[in-house]
């Protein structure tokens, strides 16, 4: 199996729109959260090489959900509210591999 530079690349949606229709980033609530779930990152140590990476990305194209991110290599997407929501999907998704249930989104 081929290794990959990170083992988790996580991208959270920050679109914030301009003309009053729903957005991951309406509100400022998931740029604080990216902030929130980057500083984890480092405090738990994963960030490094074979560890986490988490990226700020445009619209996810599913904004009425978010806000949202999708987990990958794995291809898992959540919607989170609070900071505890994203220290569950680091521990238990991430570092003990198992999805979050309560907070995934459906695949399709």
């Amino acid at each position: 199996m081929r290794q990959f530079y990170y083992s988790h690349h996580i991208f959270m949606c920050l679109n914030a729109r301009t003309d009053g229709r729903r957005s991951c980033n309406g509100d400022g609530r998931a740029a604080e959260l990216r902030q929130h779930a980057k500083e984890r990152v480092d405090e738990w140590g994963l960030k490094k090489p074979g560890g986490v990476r988490v990226n700020q990305a445009g619209c996810l194209g599913r904004c009425s959900e978010g806000p949202c991110m999708v987990i990958y290599p794995e291809g898992v997407w959540y919607r989170y509210q609070t900071a505890e929501d994203i220290d569950e999907i680091l521990f238990e998704h991430v570092m003990n591999g198992e999805p979050v249930t309560r907070l995934r989104l459906d695949d399709d």
